[in-house]
């Protein structure tokens, strides 16, 4: 029965069950954190035998410990090609962190101009910046940190809302990008359709320096290795819609290897990667190389790394599946929830009644279960709706996890019994 259909004497019954059932977890002691996508332990492990190797010397016999070759050793380019689905030319090798790509990729358009003939940010007002919601909070922490103003885009299941995407980016000539996490998005996990792809590669716009901030992030995060999802070549797209230039593509192995030590790289058309060089060569006279040789001997090639994505498959995909089976167990005939059930990724999205976000994870955090703080998936952190909730299922071991499934539950149904009490 749905929670909406019982009467008031069924409510509070249900509400002194519930409440007996939420001091029993209380008295637990647990100290469960599922506030952030961290691979497990099990995870890190996978990538140890990367720390042995020792080898210094690249294919073309350059030395990796020394300086030099600002854009990445060629077969770590080769590498990261592979991984982004775009040509090795278009690639730029950097350290280890994609979220540090993003942020010095928005400092140089702030600072210098998305090309040398365009006019800097900086120079042009207030800057406006396209976020997609629910979303991931590091990309708004960015533009954030900044000052622009941002607007959230709706999502669908096959991407923002181009309908809304397209009218506001033709008629507003401050609106200098999106982000986009095209793949396994963060936190719904949904997939790009071909149409999204096309038309966000083809939209017109109002300004000439607009672009698409494009995050692999979980490009090869298949939760199924048999059904990988497909998306199309954005980079591709982009310069068969006569855009060559505005893409701006991200990918990392921070996930995949070593969080704070993987291999982290950008993509673009032609001009833009030449003018990125350019000013990369005032930044530094090159990175990691010792790093990029680790990861090309750990792997070999594409095939390594989805090889070593299947192990990743087999930790993580027991635990989407448990707290998706607890979720459909305890709330799926009571009405108050919806959450997605993705193919990949890192997170869960999850909906309670209007209202209520905050209040299910105070009474989680209460009991010892800690959770992506509410509205974080949204810019500034305000969810105007406060019923969007993050569930990051990888860190926990699978015990732990069906714990805290269980209990986080139990507190969206008390919060969701003692709303319809409130407004009965």
């Amino acid at each position: 029965m749905q929670l909406k259909e019982m009467d008031t004497a069924q409510l509070q019954a249900l509400k002194i069950d519930l409440q007996k059932q939420y001091a029993d977890y209380q008295k637990m002691g647990l100290k469960l954190n599922m506030s952030r996508g961290k691979p497990c332990q099990e995870q890190l492990d996978l990538a140890m035998p990367m720390l042995d190797i020792k080898e210094t010397r690249a294919a073309d016999g350059t030395d990796a410990r020394n300086y030099g070759v600002l854009d990445g050793l060629p077969e770590a380019k080769a590498f990261m090609a592979a991984f982004m689905s775009v040509p090795e030319e278009n690639v730029i090798v950097f350290g280890n962190s994609s979220l540090n790509i993003m942020y010095d990729t928005v400092m140089r358009a702030y600072v210098f101009g998305v090309l040398p003939n365009n006019t800097p940010w900086k120079d042009q007002g207030k800057i406006k910046f396209l976020c997609p919601v629910p979303g991931y909070d590091r990309h708004f922490g960015v533009t954030e940190a900044f000052g622009f103003e941002l607007i959230e885009v709706p999502m669908t299941e096959n991407g923002p809302d181009m309908a809304t995407v397209e009218s506001l980016v033709a008629s507003d000539a401050q609106i200098k990008g999106i982000w986009c996490v095209p793949k396994y998005s963060n936190p719904q996990g949904y997939v790009y359709s071909d149409e999204t792809v096309r038309r966000l590669a083809a939209m017109p716009t109002a300004a000439d320096d607009f672009r698409v901030f494009w995050d692999n992030a979980y490009c090869v995060h298949h939760l199924d290795m048999d059904k990988p999802a497909q998306i199309l070549d954005f980079l591709a797209e982009c310069a068969a819609a006569g855009n060559p230039e505005r893409p701006f593509i991200f990918g990392s192995t921070s996930k995949i290897t070593f969080p704070g030590a993987g291999l982290a790289a950008f993509a673009a058309g032609e001009q833009t990667v030449n003018y990125v060089k350019k000013l990369m060569a005032s930044q530094t006279i090159g990175y990691d190389k010792l790093n990029q040789l680790r990861h090309i001997k750990f792997f070999g090639n594409i095939d390594g790394l989805l090889a070593h994505m299947a192990k990743h498959a087999a930790i993580l995909q027991p635990k989407f599946a448990m707290v998706a089976d607890t979720l459909q167990r305890e709330l799926g005939d009571l009405g108050c929830a919806e959450w997605t059930n993705p193919q990949g990724g890192y997170f869960m999205s999850f909906n309670t009644w209007p209202g209520l976000a905050k209040k299910v994870v105070a009474m989680c955090k209460e009991a010892g279960v800690e959770l992506t703080g509410a509205g974080a998936t949204y810019p500034h952190g305000i969810d105007k709706e406060d019923k969007n909730i993050r569930i990051a299922p990888s860190m926990p071991s699978l015990e732990d996890l069906r714990q805290a499934a269980e209990l986080f539950c139990l507190c969206v149904k008390l919060a969701s019994v003692e709303k319809l009490l409130t407004e009965k």
